[in-house]
Parts: structure tokens; sequence; C-alpha cells
């Protein structure tokens, strides 16, 4: 049977019980909370409680500012679930504080409009994302047909010496940038037999990330909005079925004006969100790449607590046994 812990797929044999993944996990005994298909589970009953097929489980436990919660992408753990990108700064002193302000580790980098590679002397956008500390991206960014993207990423694993992961967009139209989903189908299947690992833009169709999943993209990357206007997340609902649904990262792409907006995302349960205008644009983009980062956080860390069910009523606080009138 197949089990889900902490979002991760696990296929398990015979009759297991809560508690043994705890105990294979390392922390039988220790104080953590668990959730059994979105209803807590009470500690008393991680010894007796049977899992099924398609089970769900979510296990925490405290943590210092998330810095342990990692999420995978093509086989690689990473602590930071904000990606940035590299466009649209002053210059490369701007994007490297930015950067390091967000507390980034993969970066995207649009290979036919970057810099890497200019004559000597010029600034190099490697000497700002040096990739010994940071997970260059190369993203197919300006690709109108399934053609180019794939030719775009055949020359970033040239350029990077075999690299393989990589950002796939095909775009429809210059006016909106959303993604020609017939093309990205396309462009996704050839990649992947090509041993690419893909991540890969998309909208907020269900049906179409799901089938992106199972082509064999490595992570899908709905949208929120459209790339570059800061609308935030307009279909929430679209977000949650996609991550419901998913047995490989969902990050949000493209759409993130502000921390709220981050915070949101993280909420629904995305493993991550990337970003370029959100921060570049801004009044003070060091100060909100920093900003970003902690909504980054906040929203994770709301996301694994469970909020409170919404109520139609007030429902007072404290308790009215007792009063004195």
């Amino acid at each position: 049977m197949i089990v889900y812990v902490n979002g991760e797929s696990h296929e398990l044999s015979g009759d297991k019980k809560v508690a043994d993944i705890i105990e294979n996990m390392g922390l039988a005994g220790k104080r953590i909370a668990v959730e059994l298909n979105k209803e807590i589970l009470p500690f008393d009953q991680y010894q007796n409680q049977l899992l099924h097929n398609g089970d769900h489980l979510e296990i925490v436990h405290a943590i210092g500012g998330g810095q342990d919660d990692t999420f995978t992408i093509a086989g690689i753990a990473y602590r930071s679930r904000l990606l940035v990108g590299t466009g649209k700064y002053k210059d490369m002193e701007e994007t490297r504080l930015a950067i390091a302000a967000s507390g980034a580790e993969i970066v995207t980098v649009a290979i036919r409009r970057s810099n890497i590679g200019q004559n000597p002397g010029e600034p190099n956008l490697l000497d700002v994302i040096p990739p010994d500390k940071y997970t260059i991206l190369p993203n197919t960014a300006g690709c109108y047909t399934a053609e180019d993207a794939v030719r775009t990423c055949r020359l970033a694993r040239e350029l990077l010496g075999g690299h393989k992961l990589v950002k796939l967009e095909v775009l429809a139209d210059q006016k909106t940038l959303f993604p020609d989903v017939a093309q990205t189908f396309v462009a996704a299947e050839l990649l992947v037999k090509e041993g690419f690992d893909v991540m890969v833009y998309t909208n907020d169709d269900p049906i179409a990330a799901k089938r992106l999943e199972d082509i064999g993209c490595v992570a899908v990357m709905p949208l929120a909005a459209p790339i570059g206007s800061g609308l935030g997340i307009r279909n929430p609902y679209n977000i949650l079925t996609i991550v419901e649904n998913a047995n490989v990262p969902i990050l949000v792409d493209a759409g993130v004006g502000t921390a709220s907006d981050a915070a949101i995302a993280m909420e629904l349960g995305c493993a991550g969100v990337l970003m370029n205008t959100a921060i570049a644009e801004a009044k003070n983009p060091i100060l909100m790449a920093s900003a970003m980062k902690k909504g980054i956080e906040a929203g994770r860390e709301a996301f694994l607590a469970g909020r409170m069910p919404r109520k139609r009523f007030a429902s007072a606080s404290s308790p009215i046994d007792g009063l004195f009138f």
C-alpha cells in the first residue's frame, strides 16, 4: 500500500500502524503532533491506529524558524522554500544583496537574456550567484514554442556543464504571458525523455498540473496570477486542489506581489514559491526580499500548525463557568 508522510509517498507492506512510522522516523518518545487525513490523532492512539492505502500523515515537531523543514527536488533537499529570479534589478550589487537577503538556495537564470559568458571584464552573473553556493535554475523565459524551449534547455545544459535541472515555460502571447499548455506538454515530454529534471510553469488548472506530473516533471509550478502582475493568488481553491492531488512538489510561480501573498501560498500547502518582480520592483528590493523570506516561513509554519476552522458565529475564548455576575 502507498501512504503519504509529510507530503512524500512511502510503499508499505503488511499491517502497519502509525507508531511504526513514528519509530522508523526516529521520533518515538519525542514530543510530536500527528495529523491523519487532516484530523488530529491523539498520542494514545498511535499504537493502535492501522494505516490504509492512500492515508496522509503529517508529523510535526517544534523547530527554530523552519530550518530543518526541507523539501526535495530531483533528489536534493532544500531548506529555503523561496526561489528567486535575477532580472529587473538596477545592477549586479543589488541583485547580490537581494538574493542574499531572501535566503534562497535556488536561483533562476534566463539563459538568452542574462550576461553569463560575456566579455572579460564585464559583470558576470555567475560572480553574483556562484554555482558552488546556489543551485542555478536555467529557465526558458521568452520561448513561445516547444522547439525553442527545448533548444534553450540544451544550450543551458552545455553552458553549465551537463546541468540537468531546468525550469520550463512556454508562453502563449506577449500580452498575458500565460502558458501555452499544449506546447508545454510537448516540450516537457521531449525534455524528460532526454534526461532533464523539469520544473514546469503552467496555469492553475488541476488537470494540466496532474498531466505534467504524469509526464515526469520533478515539480509543477502553477501561476498565482499573470507574470509580473503582483495580483496575488487569484484562484486559491485551484491551487489547493493541485496540491492535494500531487505527488511532486507544487510551487507557486508568478503573480505574487507582497509577503502576505507568499504566506497564503504556503498556507495552502505549496512546497515553495518562485518570484522575481515582486522583489526586484519593490521600492526597497533588499528589504522586500527579507520580508518574502519571513512570509514564506510564517506561511509554512501556519500550514504545519493547522489553522482553526472557520465559524459563522462568535466563539468565546474565555470560559463562562464561574462568572460572578
